[in-house]
């Protein structure tokens, strides 16, 4: 664990690649704890952490609140752990900060790369505009998918089976007046997020797009969930990966979801996982019912959220929050994720999620 003084000195700034190229190091821990009267050692400190190449996760103890932080700091490292709730969307409460920080340590360690360029997406993110930002998140994720990490997941896991056969019907549409009821429709796949799916998805946004009298979307799933991300089968089939950057950027649901945020409304329910968050947080309504479940799991397969996480869910959660999501990959409640703003209402569901 690295104190403030040290971060001040540079030490976070060691050399990030080894002298075969692998990331050394890629998350290191900041004891915020230790009091640093010198403001110019805490300005300094701040320099470096805008400047570093890797994450920085600030760690408390305190159980009094969190006045005795440095505000400008907090700023700059990429999380904050705290043992007490807070609505600063900086700090993330954990019940055991220095547990949670080894966690982190490992999960960093294990996706070392996709972890060092999550973070640096978060970083630039804000600062472009949601085409461009969708645009470096699809770059980054094809970058990993040619990784060796992606590599070792796929190699791992269980001989692929073949999908069912595709519905005639994987998104289901309906005029009802002046809204437009959009309904994810692959139930025995809790609506994967794959390549049919994905275009009738972008078909049916796109009516909208073009209908102005359209003045509400209303998007739901059919089944026992909204939708379980990205369909699994189809990871990594393509080796085309310029072309699979071009479909997931112009060819996605992240853009016109964007351009229809102030029209559109998402109904979850169930797992919402990867893309099933990523997509939804697009919109200016998100209502959850009180049992749905929120995932990130990308890291854990060397690769980071690819349908416009890294844009959509720091633009409502931050994002210190965000990449603590992706990070641990664990479950996030209806309730906390609307304390984080991550949606909007909790509502029960219709049997079926519609």
């Amino acid at each position: 664990m690295m104190r403030v003084e040290d971060l001040a000195a540079g030490a976070a700034q060691a050399e990030l690649l080894g002298a075969d190229g692998t990331v050394e190091d890629p998350l290191v821990v900041v004891d915020l704890d230790r009091p640093v009267a010198d403001q110019t050692v805490l300005r300094r400190a701040v320099r470096r952490a805008a400047e570093c190449d890797r994450l920085l996760v600030g760690l408390t103890r305190t159980t009094d609140g969190t006045g005795h932080l440095f505000s400008p700091l907090l700023d700059a490292l990429d999380l904050t752990l705290v043992p007490v709730d807070s609505a600063d969307r900086r700090l993330v409460a954990v019940d055991d900060p220095e547990a949670t920080a080894r966690t982190l340590v490992r999960a960093a360690a294990d996706s070392p790369q996709a972890a060092v360029i999550l973070g640096r997406l978060l970083h630039t993110g804000p600062r472009l505009t949601v085409g461009q930002a969708l645009d470096a998140e699809s770059l980054a994720y094809s970058t990993l998918l040619a990784g060796r990490r992606f590599a070792r997941w796929q190699a791992a896991r269980a001989p692929h089976r073949p999908p069912p056969p595709a519905p005639a019907d994987p998104v289901l549409v309906c005029r009802d007046g002046d809204v437009l009821r959009v309904t994810l429709n692959r139930p025995e796949r809790h609506n994967a997020y794959g390549r049919e799916l994905r275009d009738a998805l972008v078909a049916a946004l796109d009516l909208a797009l073009l209908d102005d009298t359209l003045t509400e979307v209303v998007l739901s799933g059919n089944g026992p969930s909204f939708c379980s991300g990205g369909d699994l089968g189809e990871f990594g089939v393509s080796r085309d990966l310029d072309t699979a950057h071009l479909i997931r950027t112009r060819a996605g649901a992240a853009l016109p979801l964007h351009k229809l945020r102030d029209r559109v409304t998402v109904r979850l329910h169930g797992n919402c996982i990867g893309a099933g968050i990523e997509l939804p947080a697009f919109a200016s309504r998100v209502v959850a019912d009180p049992g749905a479940v929120f995932r990130l799991p990308e890291l854990g397969m060397g690769l980071i959220p690819g349908a416009g996480g890294t844009v959509s869910v720091p633009r409502r959660i931050g994002r210190w929050r965000t990449l603590h999501l992706v990070l641990t990959g664990c479950p996030l409640t209806a309730e906390r994720a609307l304390d984080w703003g991550l949606v909007d209402e909790l509502s029960p569901s219709g049997p079926t999620g519609a």
